[in-house]
């Protein structure tokens, strides 16, 4: 008779507390749940701790009542499993009966509050905000009340909220929640960019980056930044080597890529030939003619590529240069003459330097047709433009050609000011 008269006395104290959450009176109502919950003989209530759950996610969403109660959304869902903790049976009867509101409201209001901030530009608020969202969305999906197993859109703005609020470790691990299930779709792929360089740049944890790198070569195969990025990896890891094999294998999958075959030709030409002799590797002359191979072929597909031209006459200015050295070198000692053999010698060498300098002025003048026909230049074409008319005017000064000169040394004092 007793137990039965104290249930009565709380059922009353619950019917008159759920009285003032109906009228409203947050105030009054929070006080009594709190108060009642704290006497022992309520402690295990359950209907009393959902009620509590149900006061206080009512408080959240009221401007007023939540002012008074910065924390009341996270306090309703700490009470909420508090409440379904409790609940022996697991029948959660009374969350049923609600059809789940107090739970889909937290999560709502989260959002809802996240999104506010975000759109205010108070990224800190606003992560969080996403950061409990997602909280209670991964409560709902192991309660199973919900069958989203990543909620993408509140994980993405978890993510950026935090790096907007400078948090790029916190962001990391919500882009990586998106990486790791392949997601896709329109502005996604920059997700999987972010990582790489996070990880790669930042944190420099090549492995984790290469990860996130095949991650989203899989997903987005076409976009052109995964071939670069492993070109870069591979050429910071400082073996030449293996970056010539890393460009082979990009150009197999990718053979029209005629910016990436460029710079596979301008490195091999970088690593074979040095101005002095002496510092040229055994297969100089092999990587020399590779690098024109890969060259005469980025024309071939690209014919405006002013820039590969310029390499291309480069190539054979510079081998002319090379005779002219060795035409340098043949002296007569001291107050003595050359031998006959030697005079043949410069003859011929001083032959080779004029074929190769002939050789050279097609491609240079074919930068002059691409670019120096055109307005206003990127910068760097104005670098191509200049290197070719200064090339130019070398090999006519050389063939003594003064007309010729004087074109091209105009044409060079008015780089700036044409283009």
């Amino acid at each position: 008779m007793f137990a039965s008269a104290v249930l009565a006395v709380s059922a009353q104290k619950l019917d008159k507390i759920k009285d003032n959450l109906k009228s409203k009176k947050y105030t009054e109502a929070k006080a009594q749940i709190d108060q009642f919950l704290a006497d022992e003989k309520n402690a295990k209530n359950l209907e009393g701790w959902y009620t509590k759950a149900k006061i206080y996610s009512e408080i959240a969403q009221d401007p007023t009542a939540a002012a008074a109660t910065p924390n009341a959304r996270w306090t309703a869902f700490e009470t909420l499993k508090q409440y379904v903790a409790m609940d022996d049976k697991g029948q959660l009867l009374f969350l049923q009966l609600d059809n789940y509101k107090p739970i889909m409201d937290i999560y709502q209001g989260y959002f809802k509050a996240g999104a506010d901030d975000y759109n205010a530009n108070r990224f800190e608020p606003a992560y969080d905000n996403f950061k409990n969202c997602l909280t209670v969305s991964e409560y709902m999906a192991e309660k199973k009340w919900s069958n989203i197993a990543l909620d993408t859109t509140v994980v993405l703005y978890a993510g950026i909220s935090a790096e907007k609020s400078n948090k790029r470790e916190d962001a990391a691990i919500y882009y990586g929640k998106l990486a790791d299930a392949k997601v896709s779709g329109e502005g996604m792929v920059e997700i999987y960019k972010w990582l790489v360089d996070h990880f790669y740049n930042q944190k420099k944890d090549a492995a984790t980056a290469t990860k996130y790198l095949n991650l989203g070569k899989e997903v987005y195969p076409a976009d052109s930044f995964w071939p670069a990025y492993e070109l870069d990896m591979a050429r910071d890891a400082g073996n030449k080597e293996e970056l010539f094999k890393k460009y082979e294998a990009v150009l197999a999958g990718d053979p029209g890529n005629t910016s990436i075959r460029y710079n596979y030709a301008v490195e091999m030409y970088s690593e074979g030939y040095k101005p002095e002799l002496a510092q040229r590797p055994a297969n100089s002359a092999e990587l020399i003619a590779k690098a024109e191979e890969q060259l005469k072929k980025v024309v071939a597909e690209k014919p405006d590529y002013a820039a590969a031209y310029l390499v291309l006459g480069q190539i054979q200015y510079n081998q002319g240069v090379d005779y002219n050295n060795q035409n340098k070198a043949i002296r007569p000692p001291a107050g003595g003459r050359l031998k006959p053999e030697e005079l043949k010698k410069k003859e011929e060498l001083r032959g080779l330097i004029a074929q190769k300098f002939d050789a050279a002025v097609p491609f240079f003048e074919k930068v002059d047709e691409l670019l120096g026909a055109q307005g206003k230049l990127k910068m760097e074409d104005k670098g191509y433009l200049k290197d070719a008319y200064d090339l130019l005017i070398t090999i006519y000064d050389n063939k003594q050609n003064k007309d010729k000169v004087k074109i091209y040394e105009e044409k060079f004092n008015n780089v700036d000011k044409t283009h």
